[in-house]
């Protein structure tokens, strides 16, 4: 039942203003409105319905056998030179016919558990207020007499719920019954009365599979009785009730006595609920805690619900409360993985994309404040799914390409790394930029810590390896050529998907080669990539003043378009500034002034804001800006949607946002930092803290109408260049010796 959303005297009276949560007066109606609580494994969508209390379960592995599993790339290696002939000599569709003929195959689709249900006889609800804290990962539901808090544990990889009230009379589940699921699902319950109340466990067989999972819930009650109810138990007088979960994917039988023994293990002998509360808070508040932004915010609007607050397109405070929101779930989604499309979450096993981790776009946009705003979790994460795939990479460039080295899939499910999501409208096995676009994140966090990585370095000469082989085709000028070659997801107005020489792929082998030249020096293979990357070709001006997407002659735009593959040199690389290569950068901008926005997808915008911002173009920054906080994308969650309207449930918006953001007011290079370059002119008055740099300081930032300050905290000692409004001058920098620079109004 839809329960009406104004808010009682009580809820309202006591809000007091926050930047770092979220609230709302009435429990969930929809799961796309559930408060989100996660640790990178596990994942909670908490409805806070005191009648009936649903938390549904996730896990970043659970996915569904559906052939994917099974895939391999396509054997093309053998006909690779046959289509480049074909493609140099003019024929600009021969790509569409390099494929072994299968149809599109989507990657295992990622879905819900199940859901933790305790119900009760309809209570009391004045007082009515849901929650949920982001420094803490708390949610909390409350009302007269009752009391429900969550959160999933970093350090002890539960999910934590605590029920307290007047004495409690509940019926306690675990229901699988959710949108979506197969109705062929092989279900089975369990439940035993244990010491300190009830172990609760679910199974469920994907059909036609050996592969399961295993919910597991021990209830813990205090006061009252507990008796089986099957396939649950009830329990009558309780003053509290406390369920820890776990869910574990597996193939064959699992241990259930072992999933019991070891929750029990986590018990102890007095409030069990804070003991694991305060290990969580050792490493989630540090983490969220790390960076924060302050707008001129008024304090009433700061203490609106947040379904409320995200009407108020123009607000400060909207933003402060989303940027802080976006820290928060992309923080709580990145753990064993990077966040999917969907995060962490979702309530139906109909996932738009099969809630993949999409590589082309979505992935690297949600993660793009890991560096900058100081959370390693989310980047080692990234590194997780990266390392974790290599050998798949492999058989990718040896099976399409014939060559040594590494090529990254489009879309993959978390478990495959091989590339089979293809289709003539969408040959993404010919994209080649992949492994480079994945690389790059942990390059920047390289730089941002001053030390590399030797597994990065060893990523990046296979990538380095795979261009050896690959780019064997000249121009007429000696120059190589990238054939075939894909700007994602994109085509050019005369020609077929398949083309030659896309700025992106341009842009990613000249990045690939040089960087894994400087992780490698004094190689001769170091030597030997420096020269490749000198061979390939410079990106084209068009007609329009505008950067070419593909930079071979006679393929036309199509410049109304979703992706920005072709700006790829912009952001996230340095290959184009304003500073180094003024020319390129104003061809860039025509590019994206010309640029449309297709089907109105919130990446889009978003990577549009990013762009712009390294081009200094504030206005355009907050137009993109503008386009996502007033076209109706955010879920009363403040999790986001694909489209506006709040069309198909997606984290690329809310997880984005706040990379935007920082990218807005300070950028950085391992010997440039450039502040306040494209500051919205409706956001005159604030401040960032806690942004870390390419260059080994971390910064504070706080800006008004009178200039600025920011204070740095180096941990190496160099020199960068300092870019402001007023130019450019050198910066000495300590290792240890803190520095306060001034600036003047802009």
């Amino acid at each position: 039942m839809t329960r009406s959303t104004t808010p009682d005297a009580a809820s309202t009276a006591t809000t007091a203003p926050t930047r770092h949560g979220t609230w709302e007066p009435a429990p969930a109606a929809r799961w796309e409105d559930a408060f989100l609580s996660g640790n990178g494994r596990h994942g909670a969508m908490v409805f806070g319905d005191p009648d009936d209390d649903s938390v549904i379960v996730t896990h970043h592995t659970l996915v569904r056998p559906n052939g994917g599993e099974s895939e391999r790339p396509p054997r093309l290696a053998g006909r690779l030179a046959s289509l480049q002939d074909r493609m140099l000599a003019g024929d600009l569709t021969a790509a569409e016919g390099f494929t072994d003929g299968r149809g599109l195959r989507w990657v295992q689709p990622f879905h819900p558990a199940f859901r933790t249900r305790l119900r009760q006889a309809h209570g009391d609800r004045r007082g009515y207020r849901r929650s949920v804290d982001f420094t803490t990962g708390v949610v909390e539901a409350v009302c007269d007499g009752w009391r429900s808090r969550v959160f999933v544990s970093r350090a002890d990889d539960v999910i934590v719920q605590c029920v307290t009230g007047h004495p409690l009379t509940l019926d306690i589940d675990l229901d699988p019954r959710l949108p979506g699921a197969p109705t062929d699902l092989g279900i089975g319950h369990g439940a035993v009365l244990t010491p300190e109340g009830a172990a609760l466990s679910l199974r469920v067989r994907y059909p036609g599979s050996d592969r399961a999972y295993t919910g597991t819930t021990l209830v813990v009650v205090t006061g009252g009785r507990t008796t089986l109810t099957p396939p649950g138990v009830q329990v009558e007088r309780a003053r509290s009730v406390l369920l820890l979960t776990r869910v574990r994917r597996h193939s064959g039988e699992l241990d259930a006595m072992a999933e019991r023994r070891g929750l029990r293990g986590l018990l102890q002998e007095q409030d069990t609920f804070g003991h694991l509360l305060e290990r969580h808070l050792d490493r989630h508040r540090t983490a969220y805690g790390r960076a924060s932004l302050t707008l001129e915010a008024d304090d009433t609007e700061r203490s609106l619900p947040g379904s409320e607050l995200v009407r108020r397109h123009r607000s400060p405070a909207l933003l402060e409360r989303l940027f802080a929101a976006g820290r928060y779930h992309l923080l709580s989604s990145s753990g064993l993985l990077p966040p999917r499309l969907v995060g962490l979450w979702t309530g139906d096993w109909n996932t738009a994309w099969s809630g993949a981790f999409t590589t082309d776009a979505n992935l690297n946009l949600q993660t793009a404040s890991a560096a900058a705003g100081a959370l390693p979790e989310v980047t080692e994460a990234h590194a997780n799914l990266v390392h974790g795939q290599l050998d798949d990479w492999r058989e990718n460039a040896r099976a399409i390409f014939g060559a040594r080295g590494v090529v990254a899939p489009p879309h993959t499910d978390g478990e495959s790394g091989y590339t089979y999501h293809y289709s003539r409208e969408y040959p993404l096995h010919l994209w080649t930029a992949a492994a480079d676009w994945l690389l790059k994140p942990l390059v920047d966090h390289d730089e941002t810590r001053g030390e590399r990585d030797p597994r990065t370095g060893a990523a990046l000469a296979e990538a380095a390896r795979f261009y050896e082989d690959f780019l064997t085709r000249t121009d007429a000028d000696g120059q190589v050529v990238v054939v075939p070659s894909y700007s994602p997801e994109n085509r050019p107005a005369n020609a077929s998907w398949g083309a030659i020489n896309a700025a992106m792929d341009l842009s990613a082998a000249r990045h690939a080669l040089l960087t894994a030249a400087e992780y490698h020096p004094g190689s001769a293979e170091a030597d030997r990539w420096r020269a490749l990357a000198e061979r390939i070709p410079p990106h084209r001006v068009n007609e329009d003043g505008a950067l070419a997407e593909w930079a071979w002659p006679g393929l036309a735009e199509t410049y109304d378009h979703r992706h920005l593959s072709h700006l790829y040199g912009v952001w996230p690389l340095d290959e184009i500034t304003p500073y180094d290569t003024p020319d390129l950068a104003a061809a860039a901008h025509r590019a994206l002034e010309l640029r449309g926005a297709e089907n109105d997808s919130a990446h889009g915008y978003l990577h549009h804001a990013l762009v712009a911002a390294r081009l200094r173009d504030g206005e355009r920054v907050a137009h993109a800006l503008g386009q996502v906080l007033a076209g109706d994308f955010f879920h009363a969650s403040l999790m986001t949607s694909h489209y506006p309207r709040l069309d198909v449930y997606n984290a690329d918006a809310a997880h984005t946002l706040p990379g935007v953001l920082i990218e807005a007011l300070v950028q950085s290079t391992p010997d440039r930092l450039v502040l306040l370059p494209a500051l919205p002119d409706a956001y005159p008055k604030g401040s960032l803290r806690g942004v870390r740099t390419r260059f080994g300081a971390e910064a504070d930032l706080t800006w008004g109408p009178h200039g600025a300050t920011v204070a740095l905290r180096p941990t190496r000692t160099c020199r960068v260049e300092l870019r402001t409004s007023s130019g450019a001058e050198p910066l000495d920098l300590v290792a240890g010796e803190d520095r306060v620079l001034t600036l003047g109004p802009r």
